[in-house]
């Protein structure tokens, strides 16, 4: 995993959001430790683990929507038209007719929806960190040295699958929130980071699977800057 290059990347887009937004001179700190907070949050939710009071604690790691969804990136297709309602997939365009994926090849009447697959505990994950990157520059903690630090850290320490998903959230939590008090303790952020990438482990995420996933949604990011989000 490249850290150094998503230190880069991150600080370009903040760099835009800030002068896009007319940010500059704002102390942004206490919202991206308020936004690293809920995006921990929202990304346990996903996980589902914690929640014994459901039958459903099984994480959410495939979600198929129509959001984003290009013919480039589909899963399958799904015809609109009510007599037809057929669910394709590329290869049925490959086999009946040449791939127009605005009429269905089955009844050339029907509008055709594209599907992709999404992972929504990745993506949740990815959007922490987004935010603990965004920390780091804030800062000052994007320097060689310490995101030489994290990585040894991080890969010096041993998986901790016996504290369990649930305790390892909770830790990261509690870390995040001794940045209101200790921010500039360069030890904190270290430790924190350390964690956070302790945790993608416990969750199962590879650390390329973690890079790749940053990279897509860092476009998006940039995309909906680019349309006034």
């Amino acid at each position: 995993m490249n850290l150094q290059k998503m230190f880069e990347m991150q600080k370009v887009l903040d760099d835009r959001i800030i002068k896009e937004k007319g940010l500059e001179g704002q102390d942004l700190l206490p919202n991206l430790i308020l936004a690293l907070q809920v995006e921990l949050a929202e990304c346990a939710n996903e996980w589902r683990g914690f929640k014994h009071w459901s039958n459903n604690q099984k994480p959410r790691t495939k979600v198929s929507t129509n959001v984003g969804a290009t013919p480039e990136n589909a899963s399958f297709f799904r015809c609109e038209n009510d007599n037809c309602g057929e669910h394709l997939s590329k290869k049925d365009f490959e086999n009946l007719f040449d791939p127009d994926y605005e009429e269905c090849p089955i009844c050339k009447v029907g509008d055709v929806t594209a599907f992709r697959d999404t992972n929504p505990l990745l993506e949740e994950y990815v959007d922490c960190l987004h935010f603990i990157l965004s920390i780091g520059n804030r800062i000052g903690f994007d320097n060689g040295a310490t995101i030489q630090q994290i990585m040894r850290r991080a890969e010096e320490r041993e998986l901790e699958t016996n504290i369990g998903i649930g305790k390892a959230f909770s830790h990261l939590m509690s870390l995040v929130y001794g940045f209101y008090f200790s921010i500039e303790d360069e030890w904190t952020y270290v430790m924190s980071f350390e964690r956070f990438l302790n945790l993608g482990k416990l969750l199962g995420f590879a650390p390329e699977q973690i890079e790749a996933a940053y990279m897509d949604k860092n476009a998006v990011n940039h995309q909906r800057q680019q349309e006034g989000y």
